[in-house]
């Protein structure tokens, strides 16, 4: 049976075999099996369930039947439909009640860092358009859980609607086939409304801004320890377009 190479990544992707998934593996890999496996005991289908690793040393995942975005851009026309916006607030809300309960070993590695503490989660960190897979008008879920680690539910949460909504700089935005910026608070609004956030969309923005500030700080942390994915990334300018995000936000509608 061939691999087929699968469109996207920023560690040169991954390959389909068969009904599986082969992509290289990290210190992080055998914590996030830890917590996909969790997950899957939770029956909690819209994510990957692990399955070892390969001959070559790879992580094995089961395939997320479903469209993705890959490199394309503008990005089809479900990512920022709204029917696309609620089905991501529930799966971020069911996905943290699987999650709630689980407790990562003491020495778990995690590749952005950090201890697990009673009050926190294991968020996905990047459930973003990019993650996403699309079948049969649904969200199959989300896939490249490498980001995965410990943070409060609303951090997780601020990450997803900065992508979803989007909240991201508008020449961002508008690169990836979004246009209706008028909607932005109302979609925001909508978003939380369906996720269950206790909070007004006020209180949300500041942890946004602040999530937004942690991830610029990270990308730039990572690749100075040479990480090449995020030294690629700086090299794209991607913490200049956060910095650019943050300075809008700071003008973004609160109700």
């Amino acid at each position: 049976m061939a691999e087929e190479r699968l469109d996207g990544g920023n560690t040169g992707g991954a390959v389909r075999l068969g009904d599986t998934v082969r992509r290289v593996a990290g210190p992080w890999t055998p914590a996030v099996h830890a917590l996909l496996t969790h997950l899957a005991s939770r029956r909690f289908t819209a994510a990957p369930r692990p399955l070892g690793f390969d001959e070559q040393g790879r992580e094995v995942l089961t395939f997320l039947e479903g469209r993705t975005v890959g490199t394309r851009r503008p990005w089809p026309a479900w990512v920022h439909a709204e029917e696309a916006l609620d089905q991501v607030a529930r799966w971020a809300r069911a996905y943290h009640e699987a999650v709630a309960d689980f407790v990562p070993a003491p020495d778990a590695v995690w590749r952005g860092g950090g201890r697990w503490s009673p009050g926190l989660i294991i968020g996905h960190n990047d459930a973003a358009p990019y993650n996403a897979a699309w079948h049969d008008g649904r969200l199959a879920g989300f896939f490249d859980w490498d980001l995965a680690g410990p943070v409060t539910p609303e951090w997780d949460l601020a990450f997803t609607a900065f992508s979803w909504v989007p909240l991201h700089a508008r020449h961002v935005a508008a690169a990836e086939g979004f246009t209706d910026f008028a909607a932005r608070p109302q979609r925001l609004h909508r978003f939380l409304g369906t996720y269950g956030w206790p909070g007004g969309t006020a209180d949300f923005l500041t942890v946004v801004r602040e999530r937004i500030e942690a991830h610029a700080d990270g990308v730039r942390e990572l690749a100075a320890t040479g990480d090449p994915v995020f030294t690629r990334l700086l090299r794209q300018g991607v913490c200049d377009d956060l910095d650019q995000a943050l300075t809008e936000l700071a003008t973004f509608p609160r109700r």
